[in-house]
């Protein structure tokens, strides 16, 4: 196999590997880097010896790539300002001519809902998790990538399952519901319907924003549906312009101010109620959002 034959495989498997990279980090930017990086690693391997399988090959090498360099945020994130959320990734604004099942999403494996819940697992579980339980890897080979043995890794990913089952949605909510709770809910806000608003959360939701600590948010989740209410009643007070977007693959909020992006909302919905609402604020995690929605296209 040839250099530009090695390139062209590598390329074809490029988007499945950084989604590998971005489940596990949390940060696209991140999972980027990753999937050049090993690019590189590739060539230099091909040349000691003939890499056969480069989706398999590429695979390990990303994911042990991918959970060094998780251990190392998670070091950096220990003393980040305030709740640390994952990048989003940020569409345009849906087609309205199309339904919400016409519309092409991202797959399970990037919802942003799951990739907040994943953030509570240790590197190990959560790569053992995203490897076998999404992209059905043997535990043989998650057990190459993760540097402990079939058995071990098999233990971590159970933990893992037990812990995304007990926080993620109990209920499948379907694109078309989903739209509509998040406009009853942009609806209230809009218009300072507190009551409104509070008949949209559920008991035990929960507001989450992070603002990296160079932009004002709050250094603790906001707790109850009164309390969510009221704080994203304010939000909605302050002047600025509200467009749909797509954020990992379901529809969600960017807020406009003074022409610029100020902030992306991600809503989780569970049943026909919020229970999640996480709002990314930090200019850097905003950067490559911006460039996306505003640039050509």
């Amino acid at each position: 196999m040839s250099v530009d034959e090695l390139a062209a495989a590598y390329d074809v498997e490029r988007p499945r590997l950084v989604r590998v990279a971005y489940a596990i980090l949390g940060s696209h930017a991140e999972a980027e880097d990753v999937v050049a990086d090993c690019w590189l690693r590739l060539v230099a391997a091909h040349e000691r010896e003939p890499v056969r399988d480069v989706p398999a090959w590429a695979t390990v090498v990303v994911a042990r790539a991918a959970l060094d360099t998780l251990r190392s945020a998670r070091v950096r994130r220990e003393t980040y300002v305030g709740p640390w959320l994952p990048e989003p990734l940020v569409g345009a604004q849906p087609d309205e001519a199309a339904t919400p099942e016409d519309r092409v999403s991202l797959d399970e494996s990037v919802r942003y809902a799951l990739l907040v819940v994943l953030e509570q697992l240790t590197p190990a579980e959560r790569t053992a998790w995203v490897l076998h339980d999404v992209f059905e890897m043997p535990f043989a080979e998650v057990a190459a990538a993760v540097g402990r043995t079939p058995e071990a890794v098999r233990q971590l990913a159970r933990r893992a399952r037990d812990h995304v089952a007990a926080a993620t949605p109990r209920v499948s909510v379907d694109p078309r519901t989903h739209d509509q709770v998040l406009g009853a809910f942009l609806t209230a806000a809009m218009g300072g319907d507190l009551a409104g608003l509070v008949r949209l959360l559920d008991p035990s939701v929960v507001l989450t924003s992070d603002g990296g600590g160079v932009v004002s948010a709050a250094r603790r989740p906001v707790v109850g549906p009164d309390k969510v209410a009221r704080f994203v009643a304010g939000i909605a007070r302050r002047d600025g312009e509200v467009r749909l977007v797509e954020v990992n693959g379901r529809t969600g909020l960017a807020l406009y101010r003074e022409g610029r992006l100020y902030s992306v909302a991600s809503l989780t919905v569970d049943g026909e109620l919020v229970t999640r609402v996480d709002i990314v604020l930090a200019p850097d995690k905003l950067a490559a959002v911006s460039s996306a929605l505003d640039g050509p296209g």
